[in-house]
């Protein structure tokens, strides 16, 4: 008898889990959704090209951060993925400050 109520109190706290990982899904979902429609309205809003971008890669980053994180898993990964995705998001940065360096120090200005 105990043996049953062990796998009922198992399956239980299965199901549990499952409606808490459904929520985050449905959740990240509608958040992937809001942002997706924050990113149509700033493209009708006709923006300066600068802010226009800046709004656009902000909304990219979280949007890039919600699937990775909670439909790749990674959310719940160790500490060297973590350190993998900081040297990663070093070098984005730098990548899209070198251009307006150079062009604001005329180096690429002829």
């Amino acid at each position: 008898m105990t043996s049953d109520h062990g796998t009922s109190s198992m399956a239980g706290d299965h199901a549990v889990d499952i409606d808490k990982h459904v929520r985050i899904y449905i959740s990240v979902f509608a958040a992937l959704m809001v942002l997706t429609i924050v990113t149509v309205a700033v493209s009708r809003f006709h923006l300066p090209i600068h802010l226009a971008v800046t709004v656009a890669l902000v909304v990219a980053i979280i949007k890039g951060s919600l699937v990775a994180c909670y439909f790749m898993h990674l959310i719940s990964e160790k500490k060297l993925i973590y350190a993998v995705l900081a040297v990663t998001a070093f070098f984005f940065v730098a990548l899209m400050v070198l251009p307006v360096v150079t062009v604001h120090d005329g180096f690429w200005v002829h």
